[in-house]
């Protein structure tokens, strides 16, 4: 075990604030850093490469063996910790962490067709996060978020990616970008519950980015009049249609069988 000074066991010791304001995704107050709580969260980040700046550890457990060393740990009494954690059973573990920071040529590679995964307008965390894990599944290049979407930095969706938003870029754009993405070739392809293209008899082998848009309404006009087709998942049940993170990951599934699994 590492040796520590201390034990903190106020609630309002200033790194304890530090970390509940990241859970609560208050980025002036954390410092423009994220929460991560949970040893296989941890696992993951330490896997991806992340830089973790603090661990946070309840005084009754080990230290993860994990943990870099030179990384800051700091001793937490039990209680204290667990009023800053999220989850109703935690195991006594959190980390601050930094985004990583990508960009547009990030999704799009260098060479080859692009397959990429555009969220306009969604906004539940759990759906997020299920995309982002599927984008990394099927071998999307990353993922693009318009204005009025859920972050995928949300704890929700963070949990709900079980670790892939620490490897598969996300990036916010706007109509201008959008529009750049076709000028470069890429077909913006809208994600309808009727009157498209059946999934399987549309070509997913070019380079295309595939748009979900919000949950109850859909995609909005203004991404719809972007767009250069459509597309449709039949459905033979008795439903009017898929929840958002099926719906992507499915067409996920489709443009990944299409183009061999590469």
């Amino acid at each position: 075990m590492r040796g520590f000074e201390s034990v903190i066991s106020s609630k309002t010791n200033a790194r304890v604030k530090q970390l509940r304001a990241a859970f609560e995704g208050k980025a002036r107050l954390s410092g423009g850093l994220v929460a991560i709580e949970g040893e296989h969260l941890l696992e993951e980040a330490v896997r991806s490469g992340l830089a973790l700046t603090t661990v946070f550890v309840s005084e009754q457990r080990e230290v993860p063996g994990m943990v870099p060393r030179g990384v800051e740990v700091l001793r937490v009494a039990g209680e204290v910790l667990a009023g800053v954690l999220e989850t109703q059973a935690p195991q006594g573990v959190a980390a601050l962490l930094e985004v990583p920071v990508w960009g547009l040529e990030d999704v799009l590679g260098e060479a080859g067709a692009p397959l990429i995964l555009v969220a306009a307008g969604l906004q539940d965390p759990g759906n997020m996060g299920t995309l982002v894990r599927s984008a990394e599944a099927f071998g999307a290049r990353g993922m693009l978020t318009t204005a009025g979407t859920v972050s995928a930095w949300n704890q929700k969706a963070l949990r709900a990616s079980v670790g892939s938003v620490f490897r598969v870029p996300v990036v916010g754009v706007d109509a201008a970008e959008m529009v750049a993405l076709k000028e470069r070739g890429v077909r913006l392809v809208a994600a309808v519950g009727r009157d498209g293209v059946a999934a399987q008899d549309f070509n997913f082998g070019v380079g295309c980015a595939v748009m979900i848009g919000n949950e109850g309404s859909g995609l909005a006009e203004e991404w719809m009049a972007m767009c250069d087709a459509k597309v449709t998942i039949p459905c033979p049940g008795p439903v009017e249609s898929l929840n958002a993170g099926v719906a992507g990951s499915l067409l996920l599934y489709e443009a990944s069988r299409q183009r061999g699994g590469r």
